[in-house]
């Protein structure tokens, strides 16, 4: 069984960026068989987040941090608050993080989404204020540096202040070598320039929908001669859609264990990080204590790092 529950997790890995849906399919075939190993269960959360099943996502990567007493992925859990429209949550997450629990890295992708979060919230202000935090400058080489700078970037536009905003996104654009961002697509939409492939492109694309022959003429009598239209074509495809749905291939082998999850049922139950649901900051924040607070957010991490 233990094989079996490697080359899931392995064919997980391998494939999430390329194919999310199947390596979530690994995963819950893996979670099938083991599902009380904190490792399976934060395959699942990742698959999860990668497919953009916020939910399950959400239910797993909880889990995981029960099992292990670790916060690892605050900052994945705030954006699906986020995907599923509660920023306050994400913002909840972010205010009562445990410092002592969280890497320099996982403490900035915090910072971000929650920024995001004060930006989905209409509080542009005070989202530019949260990211002017030291390491905005510093630390050029940190994996963090383009996102850091690219969600400045973004938070100034939002806020109205296009040309910082253009200066940030080309050093989010210098420092993703990786090209991790699209800041540099959004620093030449700046300047107004367009990218010239996207107009073959889309010269391409209106070729292929009209066809190699061209766009059809039709004369009055050609119109007569037809009958009526049916009112909706699309009842034609409902049964096919329908069996595509059915016939959607599932990794999960016929020999598999049943699966067993008495987590499952309590996956809003305590979260590492004290969330409380019921105390939701959803007024706007002066700019100067949001900035401060976001300070010490990372210089906490960075000390206990250290």
């Amino acid at each position: 069984m233990a094989d079996k529950v490697a080359r899931h997790l392995v064919a997980a890995g391998q494939i999430i960026d390329e194919d999310s849906e199947l390596a979530l399919q690994h995963a819950i075939a893996a979670r099938r068989l083991a599902s009380r190993i904190a490792v399976v269960r934060e395959a699942v959360g990742l698959a999860a987040y990668a497919a953009g099943d916020w939910t399950t996502a959400i239910a797993e990567l909880r889990t995981y941090h029960r099992m292990t007493g670790r916060q690892t992925h605050l900052a994945e859990l705030a954006d699906c608050e986020r995907a599923l429209g509660r920023p306050e949550r994400a913002i909840d997450l972010y205010r009562g993080a445990d410092i002592a629990k969280l890497e320099k890295t996982g403490a900035i992708e915090l910072l971000i989404v929650a920024a995001g979060a004060r930006t989905d919230l209409g509080q542009h202000d005070a989202a530019v204020a949260m990211l002017q935090v030291k390491e905005l400058t510093s630390e050029e080489d940190a994996d963090w540096a383009a996102r850091l700078r690219y969600a400045y970037a973004d938070a100034l536009l939002a806020a109205g202040r296009r040309d910082e905003a253009r200066e940030w996104f080309a050093r989010a654009a210098a420092a993703d070598e990786e090209q991790l961002t699209d800041a540099a697509e959004r620093l030449l939409e700046l300047d107004g320039v367009s990218i010239e492939g996207d107009d073959e492109d889309e010269d391409d694309e209106t070729e292929a929908a009209l066809g190699e022959a061209g766009p059809e003429t039709r004369s009055e009598d050609d119109d007569a001669s037809e009958g009526p239209v049916a009112e909706d074509d699309d009842d034609f495809e409902d049964d096919d859609e329908d069996d595509d749905e059915d016939d959607a291939p599932v990794a999960v082998d016929a020999e598999d264990d049943e699966f067993e999850d008495d987590d499952e049922d309590d996956e809003d139950d305590d979260e590492s990080a004290a969330v409380s649901e019921t105390d939701v900051n959803t007024d706007a924040v002066k700019s100067d204590d949001e900035k401060k607070q976001a300070d010490e957010f990372v210089a906490k991490s960075d000390d206990e790092q250290k």
